[in-house]
């Protein structure tokens, strides 16, 4: 039988061109092509990306995503028709919100009936799944989409697609193509993938150096606010470099990346959504904000109108965020190593006052270590009940160099990176969004991206359950990425919780308990990954049994077999009438 060169087949070949090394599946009606065109190269040893079956397309985003993440390359997720890109969810959000760079390619119901091309409706789904608007699903999301139309410039569109993926703002792209045009016969098209690369780095304009320096410097309490400057780790040793030579605080604000190495003396803490003004940012005449979506909160915490604010983004407007202002000096739209470069290269060349900028160090650091003490007092053992404090300082006793945490901890999010002291660029990273379940595919494309690291994932009870779990550690299992997952279970969703006391701290619900939030009666959380994937699955309830735990649930993963540890925390029900606090999500 003669192979024949169809769409299908020179889509996976643009895929493999373009330097995507996985495509995480989930096939329906409207593949055929694909997979017979999968089925022939395999046949004949012909190299394309390796297929990663995902039986929830959830999970397959998610493992996409957390592949990005680690190496910045962007990979490829399939779907089937309206109803898998439905299935997507909040994955395509953290994409978007994360800036996290992936092709979505979904079929589409014929558009013929009556057998006039190869591909024509033969099923009942096909009229079912035959939507107006297929796209319009992930429109708002995507940075492109677009419909294949004809085999003969589907290597163009896929990469046109894969450069508007990873230029930045990097973010999803969408791709449909119906069963007709994916079967359709070509002719082989040649590409020069050298001519389809990514936009360039933009930099700051000259007068911006010079305006954003001459701040830096004549400023008394100078500080710089940051949340994904880790994205690139070469950006981190750029940002130390500047805050060192200026004696410059700094603050992560929601980070999801180690923007800044927690145990450095000028690093100084964290912003999250509690209730307090920051006094650094309230006391700061001048603040560099670089790499940030929510800098602050302005209606509780937020710089004096005095304070001189300077904003350096890839995307400075926000154009996803119909609301979204914070009162800046200037907007400059560029990459934020290169920004980085050009400002220390600036600073090298000025004769400064030693002395202020000595003076300023050794303040910022007495803060700095004030803080800390703080913090380890917090991880102390108190009574017979395990505190977030406590669990993140024991984790945090079984990570190394090669290590890399994932934080999707939601109420514990901040509690994480506080006590996790991440010091290496790359060790700790979050979804970049606000929809939950991302921890446990994106384990599994970290662990793709990086066979060598050990990767954790720490999640709370509620993303725990939104992340698919029975699904992630069946993928787990079959594709050799074993991970240590650790649940902060509280039997609840935190969140929304500390939300209505945000907004209502002396409330009927407050008086009452009652938020319907709590999972009683409590399920058996690491037993669905037992008998998912295997994994090893432990409960753990009280302080004394948890470090001896953590170990033997790390061997298990050494040994390559992945393990859950459902770590009981106080419960939500337990903890009525506590400060207001409100939540990062609406879980």
């Amino acid at each position: 039988m003669t192979s024949k060169y169809t769409a299908s087949t020179a889509f996976l070949e643009a895929l493999h061109e373009a330097g995507v090394s996985y495509i995480f599946a989930n096939f329906g009606s409207d593949h055929p092509a694909m997979i017979e065109s999968l089925a022939e190269a395999k046949k004949s040893s012909k190299l394309l990306p390796e297929v990663i079956i995902s039986p929830h397309e959830m999970v397959a985003l998610s493992a996409a995503n957390g592949y990005a993440q680690v190496t910045g390359e962007p990979q490829a997720v399939i779907v089937h028709v309206e109803c898998g890109t439905q299935n997507l969810g909040g994955a395509v959000h953290n994409s978007a919100k994360g800036r996290t760079p992936v092709l979505i390619f979904a079929g589409a119901s014929p558009f013929t009936q009556e057998g006039e091309a190869t591909g024509s409706r033969n099923e009942f789904i096909h009229w079912i799944q035959d939507v107006a608007d297929q796209r319009g699903i992930v429109r708002g999301y995507t940075k492109y989409d677009n419909e294949i139309r004809s085999a003969k410039n589907i290597k163009q569109l896929v990469h046109r697609a894969i450069q508007f993926a990873a230029s930045d703002p990097k973010g999803p792209v969408y791709l449909v193509g119906p069963r007709e045009v994916m079967e359709e016969e070509t002719e082989p098209v040649a590409i020069e993938t050298d001519r389809w690369q990514p936009i360039a780095p933009s930099a700051l304009p000259p007068q911006g150096i010079k305006e954003i320096v001459n701040a830096l410097t004549k400023a008394q309490k100078p500080l710089i606010v940051t949340s994904y400057a880790g994205r690139n780790q070469e950006t981190v040793k750029e940002l130390i470099r500047l805050s060192e030579r200026l004696a410059i605080p700094v603050i992560e604000s929601v980070p999801n990346y180690m923007n800044f190495p927690s145990t450095h003396s000028m690093h100084c803490g964290y912003q999250w959504n509690a209730p307090e003004q920051n006094e650094l940012l309230a006391a700061a005449d001048c603040v560099l904000v670089i790499d940030s979506d929510v800098p602050w909160i302005p209606l509780i915490n937020k710089p004096s109108s005095e304070c001189d604010v300077y904003y350096i983004d890839v995307d400075p407007l926000k154009e996803q965020m119909p609301l979204w202002y914070i009162p800046s000096k200037h907007f400059f739209k560029a990459d934020s190593y290169t920004a980085l470069l050009q400002l220390n290269e600036c600073v090298s060349s000025l004769v400064l006052n030693e002395g202020e900028i000595e003076k300023r160090r050794q303040r910022i650091t007495r803060i700095h270590e004030s803080q800390r003490a703080e913090w380890r007092q917090k991880e102390q053992i108190n009574g017979e009940e395990i505190s977030p404090e406590y669990l993140t300082a024991c984790i945090r006793e079984i990570t190394d160099e090669n290590t890399i945490i994932l934080n999707e901890g939601i109420s514990n999010y901040e509690t994480i990176y506080k006590h996790m002291l991440a010091e290496a660029p790359g060790s700790i990273m979050g979804s970049g969004g606000g929809a939950l379940g991302w921890h446990g595919g994106a384990a599994i494309g970290a662990k793709l991206a990086d066979p060598l690291k050990k990767v954790i994932s720490l999640t709370g009870d509620g993303s725990y359950f939104f992340s698919v779990p029975s699904t992630v550690h069946w993928m787990a299992r079959k594709y050799n990425t074993p991970f240590l997952t650790i649940i902060y279970n509280n039997r609840g969703w935190k969140s929304p919780k500390l939300s209505t006391l945000g907004v209502h701290p002396n409330g009927a619900a407050n008086e009452t308990n009652e938020f319907w939030v709590d999972f009683a009666p409590p399920s058996d959380l690491a037993g669905i990954a037992e008998a998912a994937g295997g994994a090893y699955a432990k409960a753990v309830k009280h302080p004394d049994e948890l470090k001896e735990a953590l170990k033997q649930a790390l061997a298990a993963v050494e040994e390559g077999r992945s393990a859950v540890l459902d770590v009981y925390l106080p419960s939500i029900q337990s903890e009525n009438k506590k400060p207001a606090h409100s939540g990062l999500y609406s879980h």
